[in-house]
Formats: C-alpha cells, sequence, structure tokens
C-alpha cells in the first residue's frame, strides 16, 4: 500500500507516519508538505519507505499529480475550514481511500455530503480520526451499546490537555489555535430537542456523569456534535463539551467577543493565545475520584425500561509522565490515524463511502486495543490493556 501523507511532517502527522512506517502491508509513504526541509528532516528520521515532496494544497493540479499512483491519502493539513473539503474531494477524484483529522463542523458536514461520489469512486474515507473526534466518538458509541435507548449523546474533554507540539512543520500561526478560535466565536451547530441549532458557542453546561459529582463545561464547536445525529437519527440531543484550561475564564470570552465584533482578527487572536498558552501554566483539573474525566464519552436513555446514562473514560491509567514519556495531543491524535491505515491496509475497511467513526465501520474496543497498544509503544503505561485504560461507569 502506498500513502500520501499531507501535512504528514507536522505536530500531528509525524506520530501517524512514524507509526505506519512498521506495518508490513505499507510499502511507501511520501509525506507531502508546503515546508520541505521540515518535511525532508522528518523522512530521513525513518526508514527507506518514508520519502518527501514539496507541495502547496492551494494548487489543485499539483495536488492531483501528488496522487497519481497512491492508494491512500492522509490528510493532517488544517485548518480543515480551509483544506478538508478540497482534499477529500481530490482523493475521490483520484480513486484513493481517505482519512483525517477534520476537527470543524462545518467541513465535516460538507464531506458527508461527499458520500455519494465516494461510492461511485469505490473508496473508504473516514473523517475525524483522531483525538476528538476520533476517540472521543467511539468512547460515545461504546456507551451507547450500553443502553437500550438512548436519547442524548455527549462528547467532552479537558482543553486544559490540549498542549501544542514542540515539532511541527508550519510556520506563523497555528492551525490548531485558528481551529480553536474558529469553534469558540460566532455560532456553532449543535442537535438539541431533535433538531440541529445553532448556538454562541461556550454556553455553560452542567454535566451529570454517571459517579461523579455534576461539572460545569462549555459547548464547544466540533463535529461530534453533528455527526451522531447523521448516523442516529433518532437522537434527541448531540453537544461536543469542554471543560478546564480556562475555557470558562473571562479572558478568554473576552478576547473572543473582540474578534466577534471585529476589533481582532481570528489570525490575531490566535497568535495571542498561542503565546500566551506557551508561557504560562494552566493547571489540569484534578483527575481524582471526583474530577471530570480528561477524554469521555456519555449517553443518557433508558435501561430495562429505567431511566439511565453510561459515561465511557479514556486513559485511565496512564503512567508516571516523564519528558520522553509523556503522551502528547500530536500522539493522541496520530495514532488513531495511523490505526486507521492499519485498518485500511489489512482490508477491514472497504466498504465505500463518506464515515464519521462512531457510523458502524470500526469496532469500538478493537480499534481502542489498538490504539493503547500502539501507544504503549511511546509511553510507560501501568498497562496498555483495554479494560484498565477505558473505564465505564453506569449509573446503575
Amino acid at each position: 500500500m502506498k500513502i500520501l501523507a499531507i501535512g504528514g511532517s507536522g505536530g500531528m502527522g509525524r506520530f501517524a507516519v512514524s507509526a505506519a512506517q512498521h506495518f508490513p502491508q505499507v510499502e511507501q509513504i511520501v509525506v507531502a508538505d508546503l515546508n520541505l526541509d521540515s518535511a525532508r528532516s522528518f523522512a530521513e528520521q525513518l526508514n527507506d519507505k518514508v520519502c518527501a515532496i514539496p507541495l502547496d494544497v492551494n494548487d489543485a493540479a499539483a495536488l492531483g499529480t501528488a496522487m497519481q499512483g497512491m492508494d491512500v491519502v492522509v490528510n493532517t493539513c488544517g485548518p480543515f475550514f480551509r483544506f478538508g473539503v478540497p482534499i477529500l474531494q481530490a482523493a475521490i477524484d483520484a480513486q484513493c481511500h481517505y482519512l483525517d483529522i477534520c476537527d470543524d463542523w462545518e467541513p465535516t458536514g460538507a464531506m458527508l455530503r461527499l458520500d455519494q461520489a465516494a461510492k461511485t469512486a469505490g473508496i473508504c474515507a473516514t473523517v475525524g480520526l483522531g483525538a476528538s473526534p476520533g476517540v472521543s466518538n467511539l468512547l460515545a458509541l461504546l456507551a451507547m451499546q450500553e443502553l437500550d435507548h438512548v436519547a442524548n449523546v455527549y462528547t467532552g474533554w479537558d482543553v486544559g490537555g490540549a498542549k501544542p507540539e514542540a515539532h511541527s512543520s508550519q510556520q506563523g500561526t497555528n492551525a490548531a489555535m485558528l481551529h480553536g478560535i474558529e469553534q469558540m466565536t460566532g455560532k456553532v451547530k449543535i442537535f438539541r430537542r431533535g433538531e440541529y441549532q445553532l448556538v454562541k458557542p461556550l454556553e455553560p453546561v452542567t454535566v451529570a456523569y454517571p459517579g461523579l459529582r455534576p461539572f460545569k463545561a462549555s459547548i464547544f464547536g466540533h463535529p461530534e456534535a453533528i455527526t451522531f445525529p447523521h448516523n442516529y437519527p433518532k437522537l434527541q440531543e448531540s453537544m461536543n463539551l469542554a471543560h478546564g484550561g480556562g475555557i470558562d475564564s473571562w479572558q478568554l470570552k473576552a478576547i473572543m467577543r473582540l474578534v466577534d465584533w471585529g476589533v481582532l482578527s481570528r489570525a490575531r487572536a490566535a497568535s495571542l493565545l498561542t503565546w500566551v498558552e506557551r508561557n504560562s501554566e494552566v493547571a489540569l483539573q484534578e483527575q481524582g475520584s471526583d474530577g471530570p474525566p480528561v477524554m469521555y464519552g456519555l449517553a443518557i436513555g433508558t435501561k430495562n425500561d429505567q431511566a439511565a446514562s453510561v459515561g465511557v473514560s479514556f486513559m485511565g491509567n496512564a503512567g508516571e509522565e516523564t519528558e520522553d514519556s509523556a503522551i502528547g495531543m500530536g500522539a493522541i491524535t496520530g495514532i488513531p490515524l495511523a490505526c486507521g491505515i492499519k485498518m485500511l491496509a489489512d482490508g477491514s475497511w472497504r466498504e465505500p463511502g463518506v464515515f464519521s467513526p462512531e457510523a458502524g465501520h470500526i469496532e469500538p474496543r478493537l480499534f481502542l486495543s489498538d490504539v493503547l497498544e500502539q501507544l504503549g509503544q511511546l509511553a510507560k503505561l501501568d498497562s496498555v490493556a483495554f479494560s484498565d485504560n477505558v473505564v465505564i461507569s453506569r449509573s446503575w
């Protein structure tokens, strides 16, 4: 299998490429990046399956040429509200299977609408296969599978853990921070009372997580909120929630308001927040017995005709973090993408269409077990066993 890794030397993509180089089914990985020096330097650290080419994804002709002869396009080039749809469309045109870590709700909806085009081309595309979305979707799917009837689904995560990676091919404004600004300003789409709604982001929500004291979170624009009702239309409510990391601070809300008023550009706000994040220490919320999970899926509905809820959280048993063993956002985002490459390579996923992670083509326990095994090769985990790292909390 030949892979085109767009943005593959960036903070997220490098983890996917580093893992995938060892898969026996992978014949070649072409790391494509606007910053050729960064891509070449990264490729030279890996085995001889990996090479580098320059690529400007704004050049449609060059994008199409780069995909010729490839089997899979792996896209980690953000921000996805700019690059998600055109790169997926190019992959469909080139008849390449496709994976990405798209974390913007607007292009996700547009990419799901390319489902018929993907089916006609015979390609399998999975969008949002990172941490959140990605792992978060599968946690929520596991929670849903515990109930007889599901009314509400929530995915959530601790913003304090979303630190920028030290290694990146990006120059200038950080794409992840631009994404954050985009999802905390204007209006974002959620699913409430059985219909899609556009609401102001950062709206406070009280989370009733089984076994924990209720905690405060904020609505954050993300694909999970729209993909779950897309796949499970009988749902009544679906939201993505964020907590910790100063998400509810007046300073952050003031900056977002200045963006909404046109006083501060998104790029300027992103640069400001990137500087603040890199030069300040924001304490993570306590992850004790009654603290919010770092990442979770929550389903509310009924079990045996009784009201019930199930929360499923991830990485509850990570080992002590050191500089060499800590699992950052790059790893927890890039490793699920690598596991997706493995599934495509071994033929587990070949049904044509455009899918989000919870659509049904991924068996969540199997996939998360593979993610844990790969993460265990990067960091000191007390255990890589599913039961030690995925915690299921039930209300009954």
